[in-house]
């Protein structure tokens, strides 16, 4: 297993600086620079190219692409103008709401969608199994951006329950941590219904669908005729070989979350990392683009590692050499 890590890890390397490569060569061929939006109407050529380059862009891209993976290896990943800080600063003060938004949706999906998984399998064609098929189907096929306004309509702006935006309430003037933490809990409940919305779907239509081939396996039918327990034979037997599909949607959702905030923090106006990508990709802000998708980007390799190693966890028969 040790061996079989670090092989990944030394694989993680080149598929990472692929991927950088590729956002390097889009934000190539994208219309306009960051130049664009700082210029002004009466500069001129002279003063465009020294502009051009105090930004480093007066080189061809495949060089700041060198350029850069050099100053990242450093920590160094560039500045953002928008901001007036380096990228690495701008992404650890607004990764705070989206990793908190993310983790609070994430653990939502996984509470409510595999347990309504394996009871939809369980209780396979009856009225529980349709009520939740539907609900799923809905969940998987409504738009996040128009669930959430709809959300806003009703329960912020019709009857006034719950916040219309933002992540703390600016009037709250108590020092009390509690009354801090319910301030910022009532404002993460309608953005964390819309983002976990279609992961709670996929979770449970993903673990439906792999209880129900598990289930129909002999073993199961002997452990019935054993006599055992019907919830023993579901979470103690079956679940647990029934897990590996769920772990390699878990893998991917994790990350998708992430960009998914994109979405849920503009409609909500949270100040997290989706709300300034937005705002950076108006302002063709590529360096802080370009830090956030690279955050993305290891997320997503490490997320496989570590399925990888859950596989073997959940089931003993795979085995790395």
């Amino acid at each position: 297993m040790r061996n079989y890590i670090l092989r990944r890890i030394v694989q993680i390397i080149p598929v990472f600086l692929g991927i950088i490569f590729i956002l390097f060569f889009i934000f190539e061929q994208a219309p306009g620079t960051p130049v664009s939006n700082m210029m002004h109407p009466r500069m001129t050529p002279e003063q465009k190219a020294e502009l051009e380059e105090k930004l480093g862009l007066d080189i061809p891209w495949y060089k700041r692409f060198i350029n850069y993976i050099k100053e990242a290896a450093q920590g160094n990943l560039g500045y953002s103008n928008t901001h007036k800080k380096p990228v690495a600063e701008v992404i650890k003060d607004y990764s705070g709401p989206t990793l908190l938004l993310a983790s609070v949706s994430l653990i939502i999906s996984i509470s409510v969608g595999i347990p309504a998984g394996i009871v939809s399998a369980a209780k396979q064609y009856s009225i529980t199994d349709n009520l939740l098929t539907v609900v799923s189907l809905i969940g998987i096929s409504i738009p996040s951006f128009f669930f959430g306004l709809l959300l806003l309509k009703a329960f912020a702006v019709d009857i006034q329950l719950f916040p219309l935006f933002g992540l703390k309430d600016p009037l709250l003037m108590s020092d009390n941590i509690f009354d801090k933490i319910k301030d910022v809990a009532w404002h993460l409940v309608l953005p964390s219904i819309v983002l976990c919305l279609n992961s709670t779907a996929s979770f449970m239509r993903y673990t439906r669908s792999s209880m129900l081939e598990v289930i129909n396996q002999d073993y199961i039918r002997t452990a019935r005729a054993k006599g055992l327990k019907e919830k023993t034979i579901i979470y103690r037997h079956a679940f647990r070989n029934g897990m590996l599909p769920i772990i390699t949607l878990l893998s991917f959702w994790i990350p998708l979350l992430l960009s998914g905030a994109v979405v849920t923090e503009s409609i909500f106006s949270l100040p997290g990392l989706g709300k300034i990508s937005v705002e950076a990709a108006m302002a063709r802000n590529y360096p802080l683009i370009l830090g956030i998708n690279s955050m993305l980007a290891i997320l997503t390799l490490i997320s496989s590692l570590v399925a990888d190693i859950l596989y073997a966890a959940a089931d003993p028969r795979i085995r790395y050499d």
